[in-house]
């Protein structure tokens, strides 16, 4: 039996519920780290792991995230997370369950889609529960896939740091349903794009934005004005940061530092490092305005805002002499301690 407590990744989590259904081929498991700002928010990763317990680590590193995300996008909302790691042959079943199992935690935890769930997935869960986001709404309001909205906060960041795209060489690792917006945006400006993915089909749909392919175990080696993680997270670790060929990294994908000593590796190497929960916030800034209810056009300036707030903590990293990640944490620290007090 997984235990949520002896896991190297728990860090205070305040609620870990395992949920599974043996008749539907059914598991997976809801963290809610933090409710400290509002009731957590994070989406459903539809996930193969090697093993239960690789399962159980990903959830819980994924709901701190989410916590120190919307925290630093000051949002009025927590960090949850979920991970269905078995998912039978009747997914819609699957999902309803999995609704059942959000809408029992009464609003402590509010889901939306994630890497391997869609707006249809999401649509289903919602047959079980309101505490769901990631669902298109009528015009001008906000909703629908946060994926294109985390893309365009990225595109954004990318630009506070390289200035002028044309003509710059970026290496983007994964061209998903974010890495691909990536790309389009990026396309537009005529940036020089080189991408891996172990997915074919999404491989042909970046070809035909003019990039072109690369290994995915060559990736983060290439000599380039910028690498994009934009896959799953530990990418930067041990072994691959003596290998990186940019001295940017700037991407979408989550908990990109395999451990927090690798944020004192990039320092060492001369990287400059985009906090991943700075940098991919636009999707949770979406989720947050449909489920407040707000207008589309509030989104907006808050994804713009993303890139500012980023220039801000690597000027902070640079003033205070730590890494970039150790500014971040320390700014959403002093906010988390902040709403306790009040």
């Amino acid at each position: 039996m997984l235990d949520a407590k002896t896991n190297a990744a728990f860090d205070g989590h305040e609620q870990v519920v395992f949920f599974s259904d043996e008749a539907l081929g059914l598991a997976g498991v809801i963290a809610v780290h933090n409710t400290a700002l509002g009731p957590g928010a994070g989406g459903c990763r539809i996930w193969n792991y090697p093993r239960e317990e690789d399962a159980l680590t990903d959830v819980l590193r994924l709901a701190r995230g989410m916590t120190y995300k919307n925290a630093m996008a000051d949002l009025p909302l927590g960090g949850g997370k979920t991970v269905i790691y078995k998912m039978g042959a009747d997914r819609a079943a699957c999902l309803r369950k999995f609704g059942e199992t959000v809408e029992s935690l009464g609003g402590r935890y509010i889901t939306a889609e994630d890497v391997g769930a869609s707006v249809d997935d999401m649509r289903v869960v919602a047959r079980a529960t309101s505490y769901v986001a990631g669902i298109p709404k009528e015009s001008g309001q906000a909703g629908g896939d946060p994926s294109p909205v985390t893309a365009q906060g990225v595109y954004h960041c990318i630009k506070a740091l390289l200035g002028d795209i044309t003509g710059k060489r970026i290496a983007v690792q994964g061209v998903g349903h974010v890495g691909l917006h990536l790309c389009q945006l990026l396309a537009a400006e005529k940036a020089n794009l080189i991408v891996s993915d172990v997915n074919t089909d999404n491989l042909e749909r970046a070809r035909a934005l003019g990039a072109s392919i690369a290994p995915v175990e060559d990736i983060h080696k290439l000599e380039a004005d910028l690498f994009s993680p934009c896959a799953l997270g530990a990418g930067l670790n041990e072994r691959t940061i003596p290998e990186l060929g940019a001295p940017i990294i700037c991407g979408a994908a989550n908990n990109q530092l395999a451990t927090e000593a690798d944020g004192e590796r990039l320092v060492a190497r001369g990287v400059t490092y985009a906090p991943d929960y700075v940098v991919n916030a636009g999707g949770i800034i979406n989720v947050s305005a449909e489920y407040l209810g707000e207008a589309a056009d509030v989104v907006d300036a808050r994804i713009r805002a993303i890139a500012t707030r980023l220039l801000n903590v690597l000027e902070t990293a640079k003033a205070e002499n730590v890494p970039p990640h150790v500014a971040a944490d320390r700014m959403v620290r002093a906010k988390l301690a902040a709403a306790r007090m009040a």
